[in-house]
C-alpha cells in the first residue's frame, strides 16, 4: 500500500522553490502596451490549470528590462495574488515566452531536483489546498490578497519525487483531454465570429434556398441606403431597444439567509464568465436574495450577461456570457448576474448568439469604449441606454433566410456547449482523483 497523505510530509513553498515574486506596472501603464513584443502576463490571463491568450498585453524591450527580476521561465507556476481571481494558478504556456508578470501575478518557480512543478500545481488547485489558500487571501488586513510571505510559508504535500511525477502524469492525461476540448471550442468560436462578420456585417450570405450549403445569395441582391450605410435589399437595421424585453441589473444579496433574502442563488460575476462559459472550475459565490428578485432576475436560456462595470485601467466593459440550458446545468442551481452586470433579455431568444457576437465585434474593433463612461475613480461603466438606442442588428426580413443564418451560427454554439460540459466533467473527475491518489484510496498502479 502506498503511503497515505498523512504520512507524507508537508513542505513550505519556500523550501522547494528557487523564486517567488511578483512584478510591477510597466512604464506607461496601459498606454504603453504594444501590438506585439514581450508578453506581459496579467491576472486576467491566469485561470486554474489554463492560460487565457485573449487580452494578453505586450511591452517593448525597454519596459521589459525594468522587469528583468520577473522573467518568466518554462514550467513556472503563475499565481494570481490580488482581487476576485486571487489564488487562480496555472503553468506557463511556452508559446508566450519571453514574458514578464505584472504586480497582480506571482511567479512560483519549483526546484526540479526536489519537486515536480506539475504536481505542485495540482496540489495548489486541489480543493483541500485551494480552500486553505483562499482563506489566507481573505483573512488578512488586505482583502483578497496574498503576500510573498504567505506564499512562501504555504505548505503542500510532498511525497517522494517519483511518486509526484507518477501522479502528475496520471492527472495530465485529463488535462490533455481538456485542452483538446478547449482547442476545439476556440476553433468553433472563431468560426462563429467569422460567419457573423461574413453574413451580418459584410453581407456575403447564402440565399434562403441554399443557406445550408453555403451557396452565395448576396451577389444577386441589390443594396439600398440606410442610416448605417448600404445594406442588402430586404434587410433591416433594428435598434437594440426594439429587440429587448429588458435590460436588467443584477443582484448581490447577502452571504446568509434572512427573512427577506431567503432565495439561495449562484451569483455570476464578470470574473466568472469564462469559467461558466467553457466548463472551468465554478467559483461564482452562492448568496441569498429576495424571492421577488429571483423571479425577475433569474437567468434563463437566451439571456446575454454583459459586464457592466470594470476597472477601466485593465480592460473595457462589454465582455458577455451567452446563457443557454447547458450553462445553467453546469451552474446547477438558480442563478442571477451580479449587481455590476446587465442582463439583456430578447423578444426572440434565437438572436442571443448574434447579440453575443455583436458585443465581441465591438470589443475587437475597439468601439466598445464609446459606450464606456469612466468615473473619477477609474471605474468604467456601461452606458446601456445609449447602447440600446444607437446600436443596431441588421437582419433579413425574410423569415426563412433569417432562420437559416441564425441556425448556422447557433450550431457552433451548440457544439461549444457540449464540449464545455465535457470539459467540466473531466475537470471534476480529475479533481476528485487527486485527493484519492494522495490519500492512498486509489493506488498508483490501479490509476
Amino acid at each position: 500500500m502506498a503511503a497515505t497523505r498523512s504520512e507524507w510530509p508537508l513542505k513550505r513553498l519556500k523550501d522547494i522553490t528557487s523564486k517567488i515574486g511578483s512584478g510591477a506596472t510597466p512604464r506607461g501603464g496601459k498606454n504603453g502596451y504594444r501590438a506585439d513584443g514581450i508578453s506581459l502576463i496579467r491576472s486576467l490571463n491566469v485561470y486554474d490549470f489554463s492560460f487565457a491568450e485573449e487580452d494578453l498585453a505586450f511591452i517593448g524591450d525597454e519596459q521589459a528590462a525594468e522587469l528583468d527580476n520577473v522573467i518568466v521561465q518554462k514550467d513556472d507556476i503563475l499565481l494570481n495574488i490580488t482581487g476576485a481571481s486571487v489564488a487562480r494558478c496555472c503553468l506557463t504556456n511556452p508559446k508566450f515566452l519571453p514574458a514578464r508578470v505584472n504586480q497582480h501575478v506571482a511567479i512560483v518557480r519549483i526546484r526540479p531536483d526536489v519537486a515536480d512543478a506539475h504536481f505542485v500545481l495540482y496540489c495548489i488547485n486541489s480543493l483541500h489546498f485551494k480552500s486553505r489558500l483562499l482563506a489566507l487571501a481573505q483573512g488578512g488586513a488586505t482583502r483578497e490578497a496574498l503576500t510573498k510571505t504567505t506564499i512562501e510559508n504555504f505548505e503542500v504535500c510532498q511525497p517522494p519525487l517519483p511518486v509526484q511525477r507518477r501522479i502528475a502524469g496520471i492527472l495530465s492525461a485529463y488535462d490533455e483531454l481538456i485542452e483538446n476540448s478547449q482547442r476545439r471550442i476556440r476553433i468553433l468560436e472563431a468560426m462563429a465570429r467569422a460567419l457573423y462578420r461574413e453574413w451580418f456585417v459584410q453581407f456575403r450570405f447564402p440565399d434562403s434556398a441554399e443557406a445550408s450549403s453555403g451557396r452565395p445569395g448576396h451577389e444577386k441582391v441589390k443594396r439600398v441606403a440606410s442610416p448605417l450605410g448600404d445594406i442588402p435589399h430586404g434587410w433591416e437595421a433594428i435598434p437594440f431597444e426594439k429587440l429587448l424585453v429588458s435590460m436588467t441589473g443584477g443582484d448581490w444579496g447577502s452571504d446568509q439567509p434572512t427573512e427577506d433574502e431567503s432565495a439561495e442563488v449562484c451569483i455570476v460575476r464578470g470574473t466568472d464568465l469564462d469559467e461558466v462559459a467553457y466548463g472551468g472550475e465554478l467559483r461564482a459565490p452562492v448568496r441569498f436574495i429576495k424571492p421577488s428578485s429571483l423571479k425577475s432576475r433569474g437567468l434563463r436560456p437566451g439571456d446575454v450577461i454583459v459586464e457592466n462595470s470594470i476597472n477601466a485601467k485593465s480592460r473595457c466593459i462589454g465582455t458577455t456570457l451567452l446563457v443557454d440550458d447547458k450553462v445553467l446545468a453546469r451552474i446547477g442551481r438558480d442563478a442571477v448576474a451580479a449587481s455590476f452586470c446587465k442582463v439583456f433579455r430578447l423578444h426572440d431568444p434565437r438572436l442571443a448568439p448574434l447579440v453575443h457576437l455583436h458585443f465581441r465585434r465591438l470589443r475587437e474593433d475597439a468601439r466598445m469604449e464609446y459606450y464606456q463612461n469612466v468615473a473619477a475613480n477609474g471605474i468604467g461603466n456601461f452606458q446601456a441606454r445609449k447602447f440600446a438606442e444607437e446600436e443596431h442588428l441588421i437582419l433579413p426580413k425574410d423569415e426563412a433566410l433569417r432562420s437559416k443564418l441564425i441556425d448556422g451560427i447557433a450550431a457552433s454554439f451548440e457544439s461549444v456547449g457540449v464540449l464545455s460540459s465535457q470539459s467540466s466533467n473531466l475537470r471534476r473527475t480529475r479533481d476528485l482523483l487527486l485527493p484519492r491518489l494522495l490519500s492512498g484510496q486509489v493506488e498508483l498502479k490501479e490509476a
